[in-house]
């Protein structure tokens, strides 16, 4: 990857509203970049693997299916050096320890954390560009 490479983030979140919000907060040109959405477990799934990427934020309520079930179908596929984050209403310790159990990098409540997955996109773009 060059630095001009942005870090290409696939956004799974099945609120519309949030979704929006998240896609404009996230995008910094040249860095970050927004490459698919979804809003259920089948159509995020079918966006990763026929995408390239580089980071997954990933609700655990979704229109269709979870995010538990999309971390457990990306267990035997998932790229090497990408990096899952999960964004949730629901931070309740049990779903933190199964998320992590599951493949994800890190755990964010929406509520009091909703900035930190602009700080590991910006730290992993940051990354990148000092390679």
């Amino acid at each position: 990857m060059s630095p001009a490479t942005p870090v290409r983030v696939v956004l799974v979140e099945d609120s519309p509203l949030l979704r929006e919000r998240l896609t404009e907060s996230l995008a910094a040109p040249g860095r970050i970049e927004i490459v698919a959405h979804a809003d259920g477990e089948t159509a995020a799934l079918e966006h990763l693997r026929a995408t390239e990427w580089d980071a997954l934020v990933l609700d655990l309520q979704l229109r269709q299916g979870t995010g538990i079930g999309l971390l457990r179908a990306l267990r035997a596929t998932r790229p090497a050096g990408v990096v899952v984050i999960v964004l949730t209403n629901y931070a309740i310790p049990r779903l933190r320890e199964h998320s992590l159990a599951l493949g994800a990098d890190y755990f964010f409540e929406k509520a009091r954390e909703f900035n930190r997955v602009r700080e590991v996109l910006e730290a992993l773009a940051a990354a990148r560009t000092a390679n």
